[in-house]
């Protein structure tokens, strides 16, 4: 790679904290830096240190009155609006401090790219891609993705690919950008008919002189490794040949293994695994520079630390062999003995068939998307 990774950590990130009984418990986190380090993942890295994003840059991404909302909330709960004081966004002290430095987070990492440092970074207290402008939704309170996206669309970046691989439609993002021809945002998600938040559909294509710069590919429940990757080389790597992106931004939401309690795909570490390779071989095809957040991912010991610590390992071109046994009395903390859930990760290109359900969400995303960049949906060679 020539360059080391960057990460960047701070356990002031664990303080954003929705609560004990809440699903995104910051003990995830945790988790993965103490795997990541006891594994030597970090070994000789320092990790960059975010600071809370300035009101200006707030501001650049939520609206003024949703910020004064977000700082007047923990004082007043009651009837804030702007999606708080919900079940999945529920006031908590501190919480436009905390938020704001999930959005640091974000902007350090990519400050890091754009300075030439590394080439790679990777947030994995970042990836809250469901924060709209005016409103929190989906346990996300400030979008720092949206914020990366920016910074780096600022500092002279013309064009950036997000890929969000989360369970969940990345909507956020994809509605930050939705008019701005400057930005391909790619979702991958369990489709929106059986999960929030209810979009996502191939036909969300974007606006005015971005139209086509949104692509979505919703797939059933239950799909497997083998069948997730199929999608995504069927979509994804022609995708990103035809718009030539100068930095890969990827939200890494770990909620679609088969395990999570909040949704119903049917991925494994296994295949978390072989999506980062891929994502990392994507990025060196055009130009080395990518960005990698956290996000979702709700089984929080036997998943997310594995998961989160492979994706980490991708990124400093440290690869983790998947049998490789936990060390010290991490099997006992996590409940599994090794880095492998026994995943089958190797898979069938895509034909041009349309016969599973899945081949049949492929085939209705290239024909939305891919004549507007002037390829055949039709022709597995595109």
């Amino acid at each position: 790679m020539g360059k080391l990774a960057g990460v960047v950590w701070d356990d002031t990130l664990l303080g954003y904290d929705m609560g004990a009984d809440h699903p995104l418990n910051p003990v995830r986190l945790d988790l993965t830096m103490g795997l990541a380090g006891a594994l030597g993942v970090l070994d000789g890295i320092e990790p960059v240190r975010p600071a809370r994003a300035t009101e200006d840059e707030v501001l650049r991404v939520h609206s003024a009155e949703y910020i004064a909302a977000v700082k007047a909330a923990p004082e007043s709960p009651v009837d804030v609006g702007h999606g708080l004081g919900t079940p999945d966004n529920p006031v908590f002290a501190g919480m436009h401090e905390a938020a704001s430095l999930v959005l640091g987070s974000s902007l350090a990492a990519a400050e890091l790219l754009l300075s030439g440092e590394t080439d790679r970074v990777v947030n994995i207290g970042g990836g809250l891609h469901h924060a709209m402008r005016d409103s929190a939704a989906g346990f996300c309170v400030y979008n720092d993705c949206v914020g990366a996206i920016d910074r780096l669309l600022d500092r002279g970046i013309e064009r950036v690919a997000y890929v969000d691989t989360d369970v969940h439609h990345g909507d956020g993002v994809q509605a930050a950008f939705y008019d701005d021809p400057r930005v391909l945002t790619i979702s991958l998600h369990q489709h929106p008919a059986t999960l929030f938040p209810g979009t996502g559909y191939a036909r969300e294509l974007g606006a005015g002189d971005a139209y086509g710069m949104s692509v979505n590919l919703p797939l059933p429940p239950g799909t497997t490794d083998e069948h997730w990757l199929r999608a995504f080389h069927a979509v994804v790597p022609s995708l990103l040949r035809a718009f030539r992106p100068q930095v890969l931004v990827t939200q890494c939401g770990v909620d679609t293994h088969r395990d999570d309690p909040l949704a119903h795909l049917g991925l494994t570490v296994d295949g978390h695994r072989a999506i980062y390779q891929a994502l990392r071989e994507l990025a060196i095809e055009h130009g080395g520079r990518w960005l990698a957040v956290g996000g979702g991912g709700y089984q929080l010991r036997r998943v997310v630390p594995r998961s989160w610590t492979h994706l980490l390992a991708t990124a400093l071109d440290r690869d983790i062999p998947v049998k490789t046994a936990l060390p010290g009395d991490w099997a006992q903390r996590l409940g599994v003995p090794d880095m492998t859930d026994g995943g089958g990760t190797a898979f069938q290109r895509w034909s041009g068939g349309g016969g599973d359900p899945v081949d049949m969400a492929v085939l209705g995303t290239r024909r939305a998307a891919f004549p507007l960049f002037g390829l055949d949906p039709d022709d597995p060679r595109d």
